[in-house]
């Protein structure tokens, strides 16, 4: 069976973005526009003030939510993004980690 270059198959990025990006409803923004998008994975707070993801789906959507993520929601202030494609995952949805 021969694949359809035309069908993109879905990557997993694993993202990190800094800046004031706790306390502003990042996560959960980040998960309503992975939903729009339709992209799983989940987005979870670290100590250190960051906030980390994984996203999979295809490139479109990918860099759709890259580029929402390099702004954030209104009272975000993102000063750098890490983006890095990683090894594919299962997820089923995205959700938001504690």
């Amino acid at each position: 069976m021969t694949r359809d270059p035309t069908v993109s198959m879905p990557k997993t990025i694993h993202f990190f973005v800094r800046g004031r990006v706790q306390g502003v409803f990042f996560r959960q923004r980040t998960k309503d526009q992975a939903d729009l998008f339709g992209l799983n994975g989940w987005v979870r707070n670290r100590p250190d003030g960051r906030v980390e993801g994984m996203a999979q789906g295809p490139d479109p959507a990918l860099e759709s939510l890259r580029e929402w993520l390099k702004r954030g929601p209104p009272m975000a202030r993102v000063l750098a993004l890490d983006w890095n494609e990683t090894e594919a995952a299962e997820f089923t949805a995205f959700e938001v980690k504690k």
